[in-house]
């Protein structure tokens, strides 16, 4: 009789903690899970742009970037659209964010107009292209010219 009773607390156990792991990993799911949308799409979601954890991506308009400690505001071109996007992160932003660099910025998008970025990725399209003329396979031993580097 014993033996049956500590066999129904263990099996009770065990579904409690299988339980408890089944939830965390749904929970967990959850709230890393975010959608990639465009400029346009994001102004065309409605209040389901309010609720979501989302990526956009365009690039930087020139003239656009203020830069505040690890924060900055930006706007993000993509055709003929624009969103404002407000980036307060534990990082700052990375070296290559610069005007007219391709940037994805992570987080939500306010009733303000504004995109909340808490994570913001950039990248200079043109420092990785072939220099003019160049055959694919070659890398170029010229050396660097003087003065300021452009992207």
């Amino acid at each position: 009789m014993q033996n049956k009773a500590h066999g129904i607390r263990i099996a009770a156990a065990v579904v409690v903690i299988l339980a408890t792991i089944s939830y965390l990993a749904v929970t967990g799911v959850q709230a890393n899970k975010s959608y990639y949308v465009t400029i346009q799409e994001l102004q065309g979601l409605g209040d389901k742009a309010y609720t979501r954890h989302l990526r956009v991506a365009g690039n930087v308009a020139p003239g656009s970037i203020e830069r505040s400690g690890t924060n900055a505001t930006f706007v993000l071109l993509e055709n003929d659209k624009t969103v404002r996007v407000s980036y307060k992160g534990v990082e700052p932003p990375p070296d290559t964010f610069k005007d007219n660099a391709q940037a994805l910025a992570v987080g939500t998008y306010g009733r303000d107009g504004v995109f909340h970025a808490t994570q913001l990725q950039a990248k200079c399209a043109s420092k990785y292209a072939p220099a003019p003329g160049a055959k694919p396979g070659m890398q170029s031993t010229a050396p660097a010219s003087s003065g300021t580097a452009t992207m």
